[in-house]
């Protein structure tokens, strides 16, 4: 818990907050300067079905995101590169860190 403490300076500015059940993952990968910008912490009546954190980078970010994550005893399922179609058009990349269970 002392950890969670020191990293709550880190939590961003949004109009919603972190679920309670993916914040401190979240708040791992900001420490490490990894630029998330969506989170959720899965299951019924949440937006993904697994805890997830998008995060923008090059392709070494996605590893570097691993590490941080792995070094940190978070969960991980699965870490993949992604892209959306919005109007027909794809935009993206970003990656996407899932989790096995909340953090």
């Amino acid at each position: 818990m002392k950890l969670q403490k020191g990293l709550e300076h880190l939590a961003p500015a949004t109009d919603l907050d972190l679920d309670p059940g993916i914040r401190r993952a979240v708040l791992v990968l900001r420490s490490a300067r990894i630029a998330t910008f969506e989170s959720c912490q899965g299951g019924p009546g949440h937006a993904f079905p697994d805890p997830t954190i998008k995060f923008h980078g090059s392709a070494w970010e996605g590893y570097r995101a691993l590490a941080v994550a792995m070094e940190h005893d978070l969960p991980v399922l699965r870490m993949q590169h992604v892209y959306g179609v919005v109007n027909g058009q794809l935009e993206g990349p970003w990656w996407e860190l899932v989790f096995r269970t909340t953090a």
